[in-house]
């Protein structure tokens, strides 16, 4: 019903869910969160969205059901146009909706990927990140959990594949690169016109699993799998890596003034 509090249906430290918060928070959208078990929200999603999408963000926003982090966005940008995303430039704007693009589909699956791939080689540490995320007493049973995180991620999107995770290093370095070229090619901080747009929130949300910025979803203490941690560390010098961070700095708040996330037990 119009007139209703926005309900954003999510997976909390999903990169893509991270983006619809970002955007509702950037906007300063009050809102509720809920928060299923992994796995238990495709059959949600499918109801929510009629049969459209499979998976979260889902945002229930003034009666209608909004699907997909960049729909999300782009009904948040009707919905409420100050402060926009959209720069108001035509041709900057047809930048940042490419970029989005670009890193929606060049970035997003492969750095969702690889830190499954690398928790799958460590049972222990995967055990305790899954039983943060996932809510209610289900938080508290480690090792069911993490057997759980193991068997879903390896069916839903291959994370046990030794030949995806490394295309998904290259993709990753792929997109750092990309990232790097388009700043210069724009000449300034941000990567569509002068100021913070979608495409920054977009490229900065999405490799938030790589940098673990302290403004993110995942707590700077998470345990992370040593693989990860080299390859994290061996790009952490790098522009686009510092870059992210500042990103969050700037116009991302410290997720422990976000507003609190409802569970779905």
């Amino acid at each position: 019903m119009a007139g209703e509090q926005p309900v954003l249906w999510q997976i909390s430290i999903s990169h893509f869910s991270e983006k619809a918060r970002w955007a509702l928070e950037y906007k300063r959208v009050d809102h509720v969160r809920r928060t299923p078990l992994p796995g238990m929200h495709i059959p949600i999603a499918l109801w929510l969205s009629r049969g459209a999408a499979p998976t979260f963000p889902v945002l229930e926003l003034d009666g209608r059901t909004v699907a997909d982090s960049t729909a999300i966005i782009a009904a948040l940008e009707q919905a409420h146009p100050e402060p926009a995303l959209y720069p108001a430039d035509p041709a900057q704007r047809a930048r940042a909706l490419e970029l989005e693009d670009f890193f929606d589909e060049e970035l997003g699956p492969h750095l969702r990927l690889l830190p499954f791939y690398e928790l799958i080689q460590e049972p222990e540490i995967f055990a305790e990140v899954a039983s943060r995320a996932v809510p209610g007493p289900l938080g508290k049973a480690k090792s069911l959990t993490g057997a759980y995180a193991r068997a879903y991620t390896s069916l839903r999107w291959g994370a046990n594949s030794d030949e995806a995770a490394a295309t998904a290093r290259t993709q990753v370095v792929a997109a750092l690169d990309r990232l790097e070229a388009e700043l210069e090619a724009n000449g300034g901080d941000y990567l569509a016109g002068e100021s913070f747009s979608v495409a920054d929130l977009t490229a900065a949300s999405l490799f938030y699993p790589l940098v673990i910025p302290p403004e993110g979803p995942l707590p700077t203490d998470s345990p992370t799998p040593p693989a990860l941690e080299s390859f994290r560390a061996s790009l952490s010098t790098r522009p686009g890596f510092l870059w992210v961070e500042e990103m969050f700095r700037r116009h991302r708040r410290p997720a422990s003034t976000s507003a609190p996330a409802a569970s779905l037990s």
